[in-house]
Parts: C-alpha cells; sequence; structure tokens
C-alpha cells in the first residue's frame, strides 16, 4: 500500500483553529461498519450507542508545556522527554544551530547539546532545573498556525486528565464533560502522546515508516473492567494503540502493564482489542487516517471523509467527531 492512498482533499476553511464554545457541542458522524450506513448526530447523542454492559476506555494522560525558545527567541526547543535529571530528549529547530558542544539558553539556564540522535533529536543536559509550567508553552498542532493562547491551557486538555507527560492531547477526550462521564460505563489507561503526533508519513509506501514509541500504562483494575465488558469503546486512537498492542497475544484477554509501544495500525490489521471507536477527523495520508481505514475500511472512510466535508464538519484536533460501530 501507498501512502498516498490514504490521500483525501480538504479545504483549509475547516480546520478548527479554536475551540468550541461547549465541549459538548461538537457533531458528530457515525460509521457503521456493518451496515455502511453514515449519519450525522451530535456528540451529546454519544452515550445512546453505549450500553449498561460496555466500557468506555479513556487516556487520562496529562499535556505538559512542551515549547520552549532560547533567550533570544531565535531558536525553538520542543521538549519530549527528561530521561534524566535536567537532560531533555527534544526537538530543535532550526536544528543546524544546535550541534555537539553548543549551549543553549532558557529561562537563564545554560544547557549543553551532548548528543545528536538518528533522528535528529538532542539531548540537552541542563545546568539546573527549569520550571516548565512557567517557561514553557503548549505545543499546538501545526496546522492551527498560531501560538497557544490561555484558553489553551484548559480546553487543549481532557477533563479527567490526571497523569502529566504529552506533547499533544488526546483529543478525542476533549470533547467529554465530567457529568457525560458520569453517565457512561468507564476506564481509564494512560499513553503519553509523544512526537509521533508532528512526524508526517515520508516514505512513499506505508510498511517503510517508522512509529516513534509511546510509553502506556493499564492498571489491574482497568484490566478487569476492561476485561469484563461486552463491548470494549476506544476513545481515540491512543487507546486503541494501547489496547490493539496489549492483544498481540491473542488471548483474548489483556493484562495490567506499563511499557511502551509502536504499533503501526493500517489496513489488514486484525483489530482484537476494541469493539468501536469515538475519534476526530485525521490528517491526510497520516498514520492516523491509516488506523481508522484499518478499522472500518479504505473506502468507507474515505466516504465518510467526502460527507464530512460537504456537511462542512470540522476537522482535527478542535474539530468534530465520528463514531465507528
Amino acid at each position: 500500500m501507498l501512502t498516498e492512498d490514504f490521500n483525501y482533499d480538504l479545504p483549509e476553511e475547516l480546520i478548527a483553529s479554536m475551540p468550541k464554545k461547549d465541549r459538548c457541542g461538537s457533531r458528530m458522524m457515525v460509521i457503521d461498519r456493518s451496515s455502511g450506513e453514515i449519519s450525522c448526530r451530535r456528540f451529546e447523542d454519544f452515550k445512546d450507542y453505549i450500553g449498561k454492559d460496555d466500557i468506555c476506555v479513556l487516556n487520562d494522560t496529562k499535556v505538559v508545556p512542551s515549547r520552549f525558545f532560547n533567550d533570544d527567541g531565535k531558536i525553538e526547543i520542543i521538549r519530549l522527554e527528561e530521561p534524566e535529571s535536567n537532560v531533555w530528549k527534544c526537538l530543535v529547530r532550526p536544528g543546524k544551530k544546535m550541534r555537539v558542544g553548543n549551549i543553549i539558553n532558557i529561562a537563564g539556564v545554560n544547557g549543553t547539546v551532548e548528543k545528536i540522535l538518528p533522528d535528529g533529536e538532542r539531548m540537552i543536559r541542563f545546568a539546573n532545573p527549569i520550571d516548565i509550567e512557567e517557561h514553557g508553552e503548549l505545543a499546538l498542532p501545526h496546522y492551527m498556525k498560531r501560538d497557544a493562547d490561555p484558553v489553551d491551557k484548559k480546553r487543549y486538555q481532557t477533563v479527567y486528565a490526571k497523569n502529566p507527560g504529552a506533547i499533544a492531547a488526546p483529543t478525542a477526550g476533549l470533547h467529554f464533560t465530567s457529568e457525560l462521564i458520569e453517565t457512561i460505563p468507564h476506564t481509564f489507561i494512560t499513553l503519553h502522546v509523544g512526537v509521533g503526533t508532528f512526524q508526517p508519513v515520508r516514505s512513499d509506501r506505508i510498511v517503510d515508516h517508522k512509529m516513534h514509541s509511546e510509553k502506556y500504562h493499564l492498571s489491574e483494575s482497568s484490566a478487569l473492567a476492561i476485561n469484563s465488558a461486552k463491548r470494549k469503546i476506544a476513545v481515540g486512537t491512543t487507546v486503541t494503540r494501547v489496547l490493539e498492542h496489549l492483544s498481540l497475544d491473542k488471548t483474548g484477554k489483556i493484562k495490567s502493564s506499563s511499557g511502551e509501544t509502536n504499533i503501526f495500525i493500517y489496513p489488514g490489521h486484525r483489530f482484537l482489542g476494541i469493539d468501536a471507536l469515538l475519534t476526530n477527523f485525521h490528517l491526510p495520508k497520516s498514520t492516523l487516517f491509516m488506523l481508522v481505514c484499518a478499522l472500518a475500511g479504505t473506502d468507507l472512510m474515505k466516504e465518510a471523509y467526502r460527507r464530512a466535508v460537504l456537511e462542512k464538519f470540522s476537522f482535527f484536533s478542535y474539530g468534530d467527531c465520528c463514531l465507528i460501530i
């Protein structure tokens, strides 16, 4: 399969750059895999599709400020993780200005580039800790074409965010209010959304694409709730990737676990960990669009996206959502 097979036309004006007034105010496209029926609903109808013996699985990762600039504002740093105290693994733009041994200054703290990794990421050791909440900002997706706004601190975060570590939000969860969550059977997993969110597929053949690893955790109580459910509804592709990763042993049951996953789901994948998926609309030729095509079929998903464009649904992180059943 070619990456180009997962392209589609999207008018730029349908890309949502700001959150809706109300979290539950989104539209929801429902895609029925068995009948091929596509219908337009409101997100507030989501609960109507959930049975009392089902389980909705949500990702409780918390987005942390990951975007920084050096003290003269000319170099952008995206902090990916802190593998040891005061050492950042990060993306640097422009990278040519940050070679091994170069010094960078953030919030008055000197950092030294110690290593350049094969993917171009830098390992920078800082002389002292840097308060990321005070000096960093949210790393919004590039397609929003704007810097983070004060409203993003609240709205680019799920209401149930608990465990800090994500660079980007698990956006399917942005539609939920605390009140709505209490009306449905649910449990949580954690997957810290990482740099792969920002990386396009650069290879012509999708099998040549390499996924970045992301850290996850599934507790014993959540594993029990998931294994006991009649249907498993994944809220977001991040949840899907964890549950499919943990189902690779094909036993039909998942176990509590902590680790990393770089699972790449595209057409041909046999789904064992989920029965339905709530997700936003994804970028053309992205790994996430490939994932939903794997679940519902490429032809049906392309038709659904064509309908979404005609009906003027809004797309991507702050956009509307679709429920694949």
